[in-house]
């Protein structure tokens, strides 16, 4: 793991030490409710600020601080010189990207070259701080699941970044972990749902049946307790393929949305972006999913509903199906996050028409579709938008301009 990945960036950037700068990288600063991304070390340990803090929560008065905009392009730039530092040891096929700032990397096959798991640990902490000036923190293990809870648990504390659990450690290791969220694939929701099964550890989990964990939770249950033991078969080299595969985008508004108009152009917005992404990929869809969150002022929580149309990958088809469902079951509640999402994918086979559509036409909104992702692709997506991205409500245009849902 790359130690406060973000933070560190930047520090490198302005010539600092990430050890030693007082630096947090934050979106919408100029916002009470500004969000904490990422902070350095000292922040966390002077300051107790961390990621998921507050701009109101940050000591202005002290005038080390450092307050910077996230820059995604830099930071996916550096990721790249990073993931080009691990191919020097480990060929491609064998390093799996887990986030922005983690990977996990199988030396199974690199001893022979370059030496023991420990020496090639310590190679590629000393190559990307000796060339991108950025520290490095590490989890070994006999599996991908000991590695990271090696590393989330006790590397991030020790000077030298390293942590090394093997199964024979689990008594001494994974099954003293006190609090059931500091293991990895268990949230709050999954450990409110164990609490209330009596289990409040991971020796209490690790030592209940397993047919009782699987009635319970299903294949998350099997899949706990497995994790209890140290157990994980999972390979590197052996991706997985999602059977079903869909293509959504989701987004929470920067206020609460009262007109439904407003909320109608960021779904047209949305809409035509995923439809770029389908025909990018030559494939149809044949079933939608629209998603809308109502303000927290709200007394509903909003809904979620799906609708099956006649398979296709047209912006110009797509949209009103996205809008009925919307105008259908909207309740006129405030509108703050909105997702939708097409599946059940299939691979173009070709245009289909029905009798009563006009065939020139037809063809003449796909040739232009085509024609507009083209220009998109090459310039932009603000490049050709639709006035109604001008209008009140709109988020097309800002967020043309962000990677990762944040300023580029």
């Amino acid at each position: 793991m790359l130690n406060r990945f973000f933070a560190s960036v930047e520090c490198v950037k302005r010539r600092l030490n990430p050890l030693e700068a007082y630096l947090v990288v934050m979106s919408n600063a100029e916002r009470a409710g500004g969000l904490v991304l990422a902070a350095t070390p000292k922040m966390k340990s002077v300051h107790h600020i961390k990621t998921g803090s507050r701009m109101y929560e940050l000591p202005t008065w002290d005038e080390r601080i450092i307050i910077a905009p996230p820059r995604m392009k830099l930071y996916l730039k550096v990721n790249a010189m990073i993931q080009a530092i691990f191919r020097r040891y480990v060929p491609a096929e064998f390093i799996h990207v887990y986030s922005i700032d983690e990977c996990f990397l199988d030396i199974t096959g690199s001893h022979l070259l370059f030496g023991s798991t420990d020496e090639i640990v310590r190679k590629i902490q000393h190559d990307i701080l000796e060339e991108l000036r950025l520290y490095v923190t590490v989890g070994i293990g006999d599996n991908p699941l000991l590695a990271k809870l090696a590393l989330d648990n006790v590397a991030k504390n020790r000077p030298d970044g390293i942590a090394e659990w093997r199964y024979e450690d689990v008594p001494e290791t994974i099954w003293k972990i006190k609090h059931l969220e500091d293991v990895c694939g268990i949230g709050h929701r999954t450990a409110a749902h164990l609490k209330r099964m009596g289990i409040f550890s991971m020796y209490q989990l690790s030592q209940t049946p397993l047919p009782v964990l699987k009635s319970a939770m299903g294949v998350i249950g099997e899949q706990l307790y497995y994790h209890a033991h140290g157990l994980d078969y999972s390979r590197l080299n052996e991706k997985y393929v999602p059977v079903n595969k869909s293509y959504g985008k989701s987004q929470i508004l920067e206020k609460d949305y009262h007109i439904p108009a407003e909320v109608e152009i960021v779904i047209r917005e949305m809409v035509e972006e995923v439809a770029m992404r389908l025909r990018q990929n030559h494939v149809d869809t044949s079933v939608i999913h629209l998603s809308i969150g109502y303000s927290k002022y709200s007394i509903k929580k909003g809904f979620s509903h799906q609708a099956k149309i006649p398979s296709t990958n047209s912006s110009h088809a797509l949209i009103p199906y996205f809008l009925e469902l919307f105008r259908r079951y909207d309740e006129r509640e405030p509108v703050r996050s909105i997702a939708i999402s097409c599946g059940k994918i299939t691979l173009k086979a070709g245009l289909q028409l029905n009798l009563f559509e006009d065939v020139n036409r037809t063809l003449n909104h796909e040739q232009l579709e085509v024609t507009v992702d083209k220009i998109r692709m090459r310039y932009g997506f603000k490049s050709l938008m639709h006035a109604s991205s001008l209008l009140t409500g709109a988020t097309g245009l800002k967020r043309s301009e962000m990677v990762g849902g944040h300023k580029g």
